[in-house]
């Protein structure tokens, strides 16, 4: 009976004995490959990918496993795309138009510390604009492979810091190399960006006129980089600053249009996400706004920041923006739309060049500099003063009264005459601004003294 009771023992417990064997060989396999993927998953590019939690649970416990290491390429490609480096790009590139529309001596210290800090600053905002807005760019096509989303390099934390770095080394770059006013509107704009624009993006539409702000005010900094603070006050840095304020709105307004359906999925409150399917409000504001910024060469005319030929030129390079503009109000399509945000693109760079070409302070001193450049900027001027002549000699008007040379320029023996000074005058742009009797006024007055 022991024997029976033995040997059924030993078949009962034997039998559970090999199935709990079996049991515990396949979960000890089934671990092993769960290891294993787990490895790959934690020493892979997608390292961040994991949880916290998930990271903490399983420190210390995977070892013998080969981690791939992020290159340095991937580290640069990050920190670009975190710090927006093209747009910050453009925002230099207004900050360096700024200060040379002062047209003082240029100090290549303080040029390079307000263009530095303007990037940094700019980074700065651009990183901490993409951390708060991480889980939204998520649900975006256009923004669902940005560093945040997919964190294959680096992770919130990593954001953070190299935000604090970049925004403290552009203060910081704004403080030594410029003045407290250029230092104050550098920092403050990181604080309008990252805080006021991007919490506003999800709640209300006005976010798109606080961001334009936002981009107004670099140029604005340059000038008053170059002018040691005091130019702030000054007509020139309005206009620099107004200009870049309007003309973000043509540039936006269709760049939102069309990526409309992506905004909303993103949750933002944009013009073109609330519009109609036909797209009134947008095609509206785009047309105002290009209205309104055709009107800055006119207004610079008459305020005598700018010559006459800015207004003439302006007409042509505004014509253009207001043909693509009604363009897109007759046919709001994506195709329209793309066509205004490329011509601004354009549009930019285009209009700074003919600012500077026709700024009365870049004509100062020109002719008494009798060719000894001591100065970059009086190098700048004399180039533009080359260009201008080269435009006068293109002049129908003028060709027309005084004949040109062999070489195809005015007859130099009438252009430099007194007498023919007031005849060379091209009278095109007085009779398009009605500045004519100003000017005979002008010059009564002055021979009259």
């Amino acid at each position: 009976m022991l024997t029976a009771l033995h040997l059924s023992s030993h078949k009962i417990f034997g039998v559970s004995t090999s199935r709990a064997s079996n049991a515990i060989l396949i979960q000890s396999r089934g671990k092993q490959r769960q290891w294993q993927s787990l490895s790959r998953a934690l020493f892979s590019s997608k390292l961040n990918d994991l949880t916290p939690k998930d990271r903490d649970e399983n420190e210390g416990q995977i070892v013998d496993v080969d981690e791939k290491k992020v290159t340095a390429r991937e580290y640069a490609k990050t920190i670009s795309e975190l710090s927006k480096a093209r747009l910050s790009a453009l925002v230099v590139s207004t900050t360096s138009f700024g200060y040379l529309a002062a047209a003082t001596p240029i100090s290549y210290s303080t040029l390079a510390a307000v263009s530095l800090g303007t990037a940094l600053c700019s980074a700065s905002a651009s990183t901490l604009n993409q951390i708060f807005e991480q889980d939204r760019d998520a649900k975006m096509k256009r923004t669902s492979l940005r560093p945040l989303v997919t964190k294959q390099v680096v992770g919130t934390e990593g954001a953070y810091a190299l935000a604090l770095a970049s925004g403290l080394s552009g203060g910081t770059a704004l403080y030594l190399g410029t003045d407290p006013i250029t230092t104050a509107l550098g920092v403050g704009n990181i604080a309008l960006y990252a805080g006021a624009y991007t919490a506003l993006k999800p709640r209300s539409e006005w976010n798109t006129w606080v961001g334009a702000v936002v981009g107004g005010i670099p140029p604005i900094m340059g000038y008053c980089a170059a002018t040691n603070g005091a130019g702030i006050f000054d007509l020139e840095a309005a206009v620099v600053g107004s200009t870049l304020f309007l003309w973000q709105f043509p540039h936006f307004f269709a760049l939102s249009w069309m990526h409309r359906i992506d905004y909303a999925r993103g949750g933002f409150q944009m013009v073109a996400t609330n519009d109609t399917p036909d797209g009134c409000a947008t095609a509206d504001l785009i047309t105002k706004y290009t209205y309104y910024l055709s009107a800055m060469p006119f207004l610079t005319t008459l305020s005598g920041i700018t010559s006459s030929m800015f207004a003439v030129e302006g007409i042509f390079l505004n014509g253009y923006a207001i043909y693509v503009a009604r363009n897109f109000d007759k046919e709001r399509s994506n195709g329209n739309a793309r066509k205004v945000f490329l011509t601004s693109l354009w549009y930019l760079p285009v209009w700074m060049i003919l600012f500077l070409l026709h700024s009365n302070k870049w004509k100062e001193g020109v002719e008494d500099n009798d060719g000894k450049d001591e100065d970059l900027i009086d190098i700048l001027k004399g180039k533009a003063e080359e260009l201008r002549k080269i435009g006068r000699d293109k002049c129908i008007h003028e060709i027309f009264v005084f004949g040109t040379d062999q070489d195809g320029h005015l007859n130099p023996s009438l252009e430099g005459s007194d007498q023919s000074a007031e005849k060379s005058r091209c009278p095109i742009p007085d009779v398009l601004l009605g500045t004519k009797s100003k000017q005979i006024d002008s010059d009564i007055d002055t021979k009259s003294k």
